[in-house]
Protein backbone atom coordinates (compact mmCIF):
# COMPACT_ATOMS: atom_id res chain seq x y z
CA UNK A 1 0.00 0.00 0.00
CA UNK A 2 2.78 2.22 0.93
CA UNK A 3 4.81 1.40 -2.58
CA UNK A 4 1.52 1.98 -4.30
CA UNK A 5 0.89 5.70 -2.92
CA UNK A 6 4.41 6.73 -3.30
CA UNK A 7 3.99 5.41 -7.19
CA UNK A 8 0.58 7.55 -7.20
CA UNK A 9 2.41 10.78 -5.87
CA UNK A 10 5.50 10.36 -9.11
CA UNK A 11 2.53 10.06 -11.36
CA UNK A 12 0.65 13.19 -10.16
CA UNK A 13 4.60 14.98 -10.00
CA UNK A 14 5.38 14.10 -13.78
CA UNK A 15 1.67 15.43 -14.71
CA UNK A 16 2.23 18.68 -12.78
CA UNK A 17 5.79 18.91 -14.71
CA UNK A 18 4.15 18.10 -18.47
CA UNK A 19 1.39 20.05 -17.45
CA UNK A 20 3.77 23.54 -16.52
CA UNK A 21 6.02 22.60 -19.45
CA UNK A 22 3.14 22.68 -21.70
CA UNK A 23 1.71 26.32 -19.80
CA UNK A 24 4.92 27.96 -20.52
CA UNK A 25 5.29 26.76 -23.91
CA UNK A 26 2.03 28.03 -24.35
CA UNK A 27 2.16 31.31 -23.06
CA UNK A 28 5.95 31.46 -24.83
CA UNK A 29 4.21 30.86 -28.28
CA UNK A 30 1.09 33.73 -27.43
CA UNK A 31 4.03 36.05 -26.67
CA UNK A 32 5.51 35.21 -30.41
CA UNK A 33 2.13 35.32 -31.81
CA UNK A 34 1.33 39.04 -30.50
CA UNK A 35 4.94 40.30 -30.79
CA UNK A 36 4.89 38.85 -34.54
CA UNK A 37 1.18 41.00 -35.07
CA UNK A 38 2.46 44.19 -33.50
CA UNK A 39 5.47 43.97 -35.46
CA UNK A 40 3.24 43.61 -38.48
CA UNK A 41 0.98 46.09 -38.28
CA UNK A 42 3.88 48.73 -36.87
CA UNK A 43 5.29 47.23 -40.25
CA UNK A 44 2.20 48.25 -42.35
CA UNK A 45 1.13 51.90 -40.35
CA UNK A 46 5.34 52.75 -41.55
CA UNK A 47 4.58 51.65 -45.39
CA UNK A 48 1.49 53.76 -44.98
CA UNK A 49 2.85 56.98 -43.95
CA UNK A 50 5.30 57.01 -46.11
CA UNK A 51 2.71 56.39 -48.92
CA UNK A 52 3.55 53.20 -49.96
CA UNK A 53 0.23 52.16 -50.17
CA UNK A 54 0.11 48.75 -51.87
CA UNK A 55 2.74 47.49 -49.46
CA UNK A 56 1.04 49.01 -46.64
CA UNK A 57 -2.20 47.05 -47.85
CA UNK A 58 -0.37 43.69 -48.77
CA UNK A 59 0.82 43.48 -44.89
CA UNK A 60 -2.73 44.42 -43.67
CA UNK A 61 -4.58 41.65 -45.72
CA UNK A 62 -1.89 39.32 -43.97
CA UNK A 63 -3.00 40.55 -40.78
CA UNK A 64 -6.59 40.28 -41.22
CA UNK A 65 -6.29 36.64 -42.67
CA UNK A 66 -3.83 35.03 -40.34
CA UNK A 67 -5.15 37.27 -36.82
CA UNK A 68 -8.91 37.32 -37.59
CA UNK A 69 -9.79 37.71 -33.94
CA UNK A 70 -7.63 40.64 -33.21
CA UNK A 71 -8.49 44.27 -32.61
CA UNK A 72 -4.83 44.95 -35.07
CA UNK A 73 -7.01 42.65 -37.71
CA UNK A 74 -10.22 45.09 -37.55
CA UNK A 75 -8.02 48.03 -37.50
CA UNK A 76 -6.02 46.67 -40.85
CA UNK A 77 -10.00 46.46 -42.29
CA UNK A 78 -10.37 50.07 -41.77
CA UNK A 79 -6.83 51.26 -42.67
CA UNK A 80 -7.44 49.13 -46.17
CA UNK A 81 -11.10 51.49 -46.33
CA UNK A 82 -8.49 54.20 -46.05
CA UNK A 83 -5.82 53.60 -48.26
CA UNK A 84 -8.98 52.48 -51.23
CA UNK A 85 -10.26 56.41 -50.29
CA UNK A 86 -6.68 57.62 -50.81
CA UNK A 87 -6.24 56.07 -53.73
CA UNK A 88 -10.14 57.91 -54.91
CA UNK A 89 -11.57 54.38 -55.46
CA UNK A 90 -14.39 55.34 -53.22
CA UNK A 91 -16.95 53.05 -54.32
CA UNK A 92 -14.70 50.82 -53.13
CA UNK A 93 -13.49 51.93 -50.12
CA UNK A 94 -17.50 52.78 -49.07
CA UNK A 95 -18.22 49.05 -49.47
CA UNK A 96 -14.94 48.57 -47.19
CA UNK A 97 -16.51 50.49 -44.60
CA UNK A 98 -19.75 49.24 -45.00
CA UNK A 99 -18.45 45.70 -43.83
CA UNK A 100 -16.75 46.87 -40.89
CA UNK A 101 -19.55 48.76 -39.86
CA UNK A 102 -21.51 45.81 -40.00
CA UNK A 103 -19.35 43.48 -38.58
CA UNK A 104 -18.02 45.38 -35.75
CA UNK A 105 -20.69 48.06 -35.09
CA UNK A 106 -19.35 48.62 -31.41
CA UNK A 107 -16.17 49.24 -32.27
CA UNK A 108 -14.02 51.55 -30.30
CA UNK A 109 -13.54 53.31 -33.98
CA UNK A 110 -16.43 53.02 -35.75
CA UNK A 111 -17.15 56.55 -35.29
CA UNK A 112 -13.80 57.25 -37.49
CA UNK A 113 -15.35 54.33 -40.23
CA UNK A 114 -18.70 56.68 -40.48
CA UNK A 115 -16.56 59.56 -41.15
CA UNK A 116 -14.60 58.58 -43.58
CA UNK A 117 -17.56 57.00 -45.34
CA UNK A 118 -19.42 60.12 -45.43
CA UNK A 119 -16.29 61.94 -46.76
CA UNK A 120 -15.89 58.95 -49.87
CA UNK A 121 -19.58 60.30 -50.81
CA UNK A 122 -18.69 64.21 -49.97
CA UNK A 123 -15.62 64.02 -52.50
CA UNK A 124 -17.37 62.55 -55.26
CA UNK A 125 -20.22 65.56 -55.24
CA UNK A 126 -18.43 67.88 -57.71
CA UNK A 127 -17.88 65.13 -60.45
CA UNK A 128 -22.00 64.53 -60.69
CA UNK A 129 -24.61 65.72 -62.62
CA UNK A 130 -27.84 67.86 -61.29
CA UNK A 131 -29.94 65.91 -58.40
CA UNK A 132 -27.23 63.39 -57.97
CA UNK A 133 -27.02 60.61 -55.61
CA UNK A 134 -23.83 61.10 -53.76
CA UNK A 135 -24.68 64.48 -52.44
CA UNK A 136 -27.77 62.81 -50.63
CA UNK A 137 -25.51 60.33 -49.95
CA UNK A 138 -23.24 62.13 -48.01
CA UNK A 139 -25.56 64.36 -45.98
CA UNK A 140 -27.62 60.96 -44.48
CA UNK A 141 -24.07 59.81 -43.67
CA UNK A 142 -23.01 63.12 -41.69
CA UNK A 143 -26.06 62.80 -39.92
CA UNK A 144 -25.76 60.06 -38.73
CA UNK A 145 -22.02 61.23 -37.29
CA UNK A 146 -24.46 63.67 -35.25
CA UNK A 147 -26.91 61.48 -34.73
CA UNK A 148 -24.95 58.64 -33.61
CA UNK A 149 -21.48 60.16 -31.89
CA UNK A 150 -22.71 63.56 -31.31
CA UNK A 151 -19.52 63.69 -28.71
CA UNK A 152 -17.16 62.78 -31.86
CA UNK A 153 -14.25 64.28 -32.56
CA UNK A 154 -15.65 64.54 -35.91
CA UNK A 155 -18.81 65.81 -34.94
CA UNK A 156 -18.09 69.48 -35.55
CA UNK A 157 -16.78 68.28 -38.87
CA UNK A 158 -19.86 66.62 -39.99
CA UNK A 159 -21.93 69.89 -39.19
CA UNK A 160 -19.84 71.74 -41.81
CA UNK A 161 -19.74 69.36 -44.01
CA UNK A 162 -23.96 69.29 -43.66
CA UNK A 163 -24.10 72.77 -44.52
CA UNK A 164 -21.60 72.66 -47.36
CA UNK A 165 -24.11 69.60 -49.08
CA UNK A 166 -26.64 71.69 -48.29
CA UNK A 167 -25.63 74.63 -49.66
CA UNK A 168 -24.53 72.50 -53.00
CA UNK A 169 -27.43 70.76 -53.33
CA UNK A 170 -29.32 74.23 -53.11
CA UNK A 171 -27.48 75.80 -55.70
CA UNK A 172 -28.11 72.95 -58.04
CA UNK A 173 -31.85 73.16 -58.18
CA UNK A 174 -31.36 77.20 -58.45
CA UNK A 175 -29.91 75.63 -61.85
CA UNK A 176 -32.21 73.51 -63.05
CA UNK A 177 -35.00 76.22 -61.79
CA UNK A 178 -32.86 79.08 -63.75
CA UNK A 179 -33.10 76.18 -66.48
CA UNK A 180 -37.07 76.12 -66.37
CA UNK A 181 -37.34 79.50 -66.16
CA UNK A 182 -35.70 80.59 -69.53
CA UNK A 183 -37.60 77.86 -70.99
CA UNK A 184 -41.03 79.53 -69.68
CA UNK A 185 -41.54 76.44 -67.78
CA UNK A 186 -42.92 78.32 -65.17
CA UNK A 187 -44.58 75.59 -63.05
CA UNK A 188 -41.36 73.46 -62.97
CA UNK A 189 -38.96 76.05 -62.50
CA UNK A 190 -41.57 77.39 -59.58
CA UNK A 191 -41.31 74.12 -57.81
CA UNK A 192 -37.75 74.27 -58.05
CA UNK A 193 -37.39 77.64 -56.33
CA UNK A 194 -40.15 76.34 -53.84
CA UNK A 195 -37.68 73.74 -53.30
CA UNK A 196 -35.12 75.41 -52.19
CA UNK A 197 -36.93 77.46 -49.31
CA UNK A 198 -39.13 74.46 -48.15
CA UNK A 199 -35.81 72.19 -47.83
CA UNK A 200 -32.94 74.71 -47.76
CA UNK A 201 -34.25 77.47 -46.05
CA UNK A 202 -30.73 78.41 -44.10
CA UNK A 203 -28.95 78.34 -47.71
CA UNK A 204 -27.38 82.25 -48.96
CA UNK A 205 -29.76 81.15 -52.08
CA UNK A 206 -33.54 81.57 -49.93
CA UNK A 207 -33.49 85.19 -50.77
CA UNK A 208 -32.98 84.39 -54.20
CA UNK A 209 -35.61 81.76 -54.49
CA UNK A 210 -38.49 83.69 -52.81
CA UNK A 211 -37.28 86.46 -55.46
CA UNK A 212 -37.84 84.32 -58.86
CA UNK A 213 -41.02 83.30 -57.01
CA UNK A 214 -42.25 86.95 -57.07
CA UNK A 215 -40.50 87.08 -60.49
CA UNK A 216 -42.84 83.88 -61.86
CA UNK A 217 -45.85 85.11 -60.33
CA UNK A 218 -45.52 88.53 -61.25
CA UNK A 219 -45.22 86.97 -64.69
CA UNK A 220 -48.18 85.08 -64.26
CA UNK A 221 -50.53 87.87 -62.94
CA UNK A 222 -50.72 86.45 -59.56
CA UNK A 223 -50.54 89.69 -57.86
CA UNK A 224 -51.65 88.25 -54.27
CA UNK A 225 -49.23 85.55 -54.46
CA UNK A 226 -46.65 88.19 -55.63
CA UNK A 227 -47.31 90.07 -52.50
CA UNK A 228 -47.67 87.36 -50.21
CA UNK A 229 -44.28 85.94 -50.78
CA UNK A 230 -42.57 90.19 -51.04
CA UNK A 231 -44.11 90.21 -47.08
CA UNK A 232 -42.21 86.87 -46.91
CA UNK A 233 -39.00 87.54 -47.99
CA UNK A 234 -39.37 91.49 -46.50
CA UNK A 235 -39.93 90.15 -43.13
CA UNK A 236 -37.02 87.83 -43.07
CA UNK A 237 -34.67 89.40 -45.45
CA UNK A 238 -35.34 93.54 -44.96
CA UNK A 239 -31.74 94.47 -46.33
CA UNK A 240 -31.34 91.89 -49.01
CA UNK A 241 -30.95 93.30 -52.40
CA UNK A 242 -33.21 90.24 -53.51
CA UNK A 243 -35.88 92.17 -51.69
CA UNK A 244 -35.15 95.68 -53.28
CA UNK A 245 -35.39 93.96 -56.69
CA UNK A 246 -38.49 92.06 -56.01
CA UNK A 247 -40.36 95.08 -54.16
CA UNK A 248 -40.03 97.19 -57.16
CA UNK A 249 -40.99 94.58 -59.33
CA UNK A 250 -44.49 93.90 -57.46
CA UNK A 251 -44.85 98.16 -56.61
CA UNK A 252 -42.77 99.40 -59.72
CA UNK A 253 -44.50 102.94 -59.27
CA UNK A 254 -44.81 103.10 -55.32
CA UNK A 255 -42.05 104.52 -52.96
CA UNK A 256 -41.88 101.93 -50.20
CA UNK A 257 -40.93 104.40 -47.24
CA UNK A 258 -44.15 106.68 -47.96
CA UNK A 259 -46.90 104.32 -49.15
CA UNK A 260 -45.87 100.73 -48.15
CA UNK A 261 -44.55 100.28 -44.60
CA UNK A 262 -43.16 97.59 -43.15
CA UNK A 263 -46.01 97.19 -40.93
CA UNK A 264 -48.12 96.08 -44.04
CA UNK A 265 -45.57 93.85 -44.81
CA UNK A 266 -45.97 92.62 -41.69
CA UNK A 267 -49.24 92.34 -41.85
CA UNK A 268 -49.14 90.31 -45.31
CA UNK A 269 -46.84 87.99 -43.79
CA UNK A 270 -49.01 87.29 -40.74
CA UNK A 271 -52.20 86.99 -42.97
CA UNK A 272 -49.80 84.60 -44.65
CA UNK A 273 -49.49 82.44 -42.19
CA UNK A 274 -52.40 82.26 -41.06
CA UNK A 275 -53.95 81.08 -44.15
CA UNK A 276 -50.77 78.24 -44.47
Amino acid sequence: MKKFIINLIKVFIVIFVVSCSNQKKSDTNKNDINLNLKNMYSEAMIELNKGNYEEAQIIFNEIKLKFPLTNESIQSQIMIGFIEYSNLNYDTAILQFDRVIKKYPSHKNIDYVYYMKALSYYEQINKETLDGNNNIQALDSFNQILNRFPQSKYAKDSEQKIILVKEIMAAKHMDIGFFYLNQKKYLAALNRFKKVIDEYSTSKFTPEALHRLIEIYSTLGMKKDAEKTLAVLGYNYPKSKWYEFSYELVFPDTKKENNFSFNKLLNLFEKNEQEK
